[in-house]
């Protein structure tokens, strides 16, 4: 279980990195749009190596067309927010800085979490806005209000 959490860390630390790997490349090229290209490309391929590893390790099926057609609509956009994410950070976070980019994102992301948990939207499991979650939610507002302002 102590690897999941290593690997959720790993995964912030890594967002963060990319988001000066992908605003430096929009610095050098002067391009408000090709960065995000390159990291998807990048990530496409690499996520290709992955999956080919994994078919070949786990010996697991593809998916079929029916069972694919069962999901819903949601399920098909992370691509698409995915990329709304990824051109916010190649063009906004080298204008305000790692820490107040990181932390909006985070933030926001943590009450939207609350939200959807709150209502189980989109699949996620029902988890009722206690009132500890919703002081985590306050807590992280009044952060990344010190983050911005210092």
């Amino acid at each position: 279980m102590i690897w999941i959490y290593v690997f959720l860390g790993l995964a912030g630390v890594l967002n963060t990195v990319q988001s000066g790997s992908n605003s430096t490349l929009q610095k050098v090229s002067h391009h408000p749009i090709l960065p995000a290209f390159v990291s998807f490309a990048v990530g496409l391929l690499c996520l290709g190596i992955a999956w080919l590893g994994y078919a070949a390790y786990t010996r697991s099926p593809m998916p079929s067309a029916s069972d694919l057609a069962r999901a819903p609509w949601w399920a098909w956009i992370g691509g698409l927010l995915g990329c709304v994410y990824v051109l916010a950070m190649v063009n906004v976070s080298s204008k305000v800085g790692a820490a107040v980019f990181t932390g909006i994102t985070v933030t926001v992301g943590i009450v939207t979490s609350v939200v959807m948990d709150h209502f189980g939207l989109l699949g996620f499991e029902q988890h009722k806005a206690s009132p500890w979650r919703l002081l985590g939610v306050v807590l992280m507002l009044g952060g990344i209000a010190l983050v911005s302002r210092f």
